[in-house]
């Protein structure tokens, strides 16, 4: 690996703090700090910054290179579609690897999920979706069918539709008003259900008592009012919250009792996150929609979509029905081959078995920093982990503001990262590291992943 000389680093820290415009991300770490780690390589489950200096990739860039870093095999095969069609639109033409893409994925989705419509990313996927809710209920003469129920503190993206269904005040206040027709239910941390308002009990029955708020909804809007309902199979917003059994089920049940669609966001939770393709297949439910992107070419190349079932194609599959949406890059031949080729991948190497043999493990190995005064809660499911931090076990009370700011953003983010490990600290709801990496890691890479936890969040009580 070629390392960059201290004065490009230097140029390259100038250029970013002139021009650069990060994510989701203070600028003035550039503008009155030391600058913006610049990663230059990726290799398995492992990248390297300017310096050198080696990581553990502990969020899969961003719940998105499942298959790891540095597949020879996936850059070629794009290289190979580039030069054969680098692109063509999907707008009344079709190419060959958007097609045989199609059809695989409708393969690997569960039940009749037989239609996909590409986008571009996972805002893109939900956006697509939503619109779609829409005008099937118009194709159906139900034109008062708009809303659209999630759940709190729920993220589905930052366009205006999806960011009316995203359950997060703080991404919504600057842009409002937003478009109108989102409706917010609890979401399924077990861990603060007496704070969403439930009395008490086992899991499955906070599951279901979660999953009636969603019938609740729907009764005091109107089922004439609402669309569809949008849940991920594992929250992520919040700390990786999983459904206890039976919750999926009811909310099907619900679904059809009040002509409801059910929207499976798997943008994080599909192609092995949860050791399946797909989320909803991990916990056994059937969704009239499923929403994608990330993993499905481990982000050697932009992809989204939405895979839609038999029931809501129908109306547009006949006469002069047309749906009215599309985006220049969806369906990418260069991001289509790249998706078949690290989905060859995936089936050649077990990555989804490694997945569910290694989750467990995982689990348990996370599960030793519970002994930490400052460890209140480790949830997840797959190699999707949230890990909750507090100030008082006993209570569950967490940090204020000014806590949290000196704690996740002061402290946690750039210790964690100087010690070895590129994760997420968040405080989207309470504060918590989350933990989403490549499928690749085993046994091994938990322990080393946990060493690194116990010794800085050691250091972050000391803090306090």
């Amino acid at each position: 690996m070629t390392l960059i000389e201290t004065d490009q680093h230097a140029d390259l820290q100038a250029k970013a703090r002139d021009h650069l415009w990060m994510h989701f991300s203070r600028q003035s770490t550039m503008t009155d700090g030391p600058g913006v780690p610049i990663i230059v390589k990726g290799e398995g489950h492992h990248i390297w910054d300017a310096r050198g200096k080696k990581y553990i990739d502990g969020l899969a860039g961003l719940f998105v290179v499942n298959a790891g870093h540095g597949r020879r095999r996936i850059a070629q095969a794009a290289a190979k579609q580039a030069e054969e069609l680098a692109f063509f639109p999907l707008w009344s033409y079709a190419h060959p690897s958007a097609i045989e893409l199609a059809e695989r994925l409708a393969n690997l989705a569960p039940g009749d999920l037989n239609h996909v419509f590409f986008s571009t990313g996972g805002g893109e996927a939900v956006e697509t979706a939503f619109k779609l809710a829409k005008q099937y209920w118009k194709t159906q003469g139900k034109p008062t069918k708009h809303k659209v129920i999630s759940r709190a503190i729920a993220y589905h993206g930052t366009t205006q539709g999806a960011l009316a269904i995203t359950g997060l005040p703080v991404m919504k206040h600057m842009f409002e008003p937003v478009t109108p027709g989102g409706f917010r239910v609890p979401n399924t941390n077990f861990y603060r259900a007496a704070e969403s308002g439930f009395g008490g009990g086992t899991p499955e029955e906070f599951g279901l008592w979660a999953a009636d708020r969603i019938e609740q909804m729907i009764q005091f809007e109107g089922p004439e009012t609402v669309a569809a309902v949008f849940l991920e199979p594992v929250q992520n917003a919040g700390g990786c919250f999983p459904a206890p059994a039976g919750y999926f089920q009811r909310v099907r049940e619900i679904c059809d009792k009040y002509d409801v669609l059910l929207v499976s966001d798997e943008v994080i939770c599909a192609f092995g996150r949860l050791g399946h393709y797909f989320g909803a297949s991990a916990y056994d439910y059937q969704p009239d929609m499923i929403t994608f992107a990330k993993a499905v070419t481990s982000g050697y190349s932009p992809l989204g979509g939405t895979i839609i079932s038999d029931r809501i194609y129908e109306p547009f599959a006949h006469g002069d029905a047309t749906f009215p949406h599309g985006y220049t890059f969806g369906g990418h031949p260069v991001s289509a081959a790249v998706a078949l080729e690290n989905l060859d991948v995936f089936e050649e190497e077990g990555l989804l078995e490694n997945v569910r043999t290694n989750s467990p493990v995982f689990r348990s190995t996370l599960e030793q920093l519970l002994d930490l005064p400052i460890v209140g809660d480790v949830r997840g499911d797959g190699y999707f982990f949230g890990i909750e931090l507090v100030k008082d076990k006993a209570t569950k009370e967490t940090f204020d503001d000014d806590e949290s700011e000196r704690l996740l953003r002061g402290f946690l983010s750039k210790a964690l990262f100087d010690a070895g490990l590129y994760c997420r600290a968040d405080d989207r709801g309470d504060p918590v590291i989350q933990l989403a990496p490549p499928l690749t890691l085993g046994p091994a890479e938990f322990t080393e992943i946990e060493q690194i936890l116990r010794s800085v969040l050691t250091e972050a009580w000391t803090r306090l």
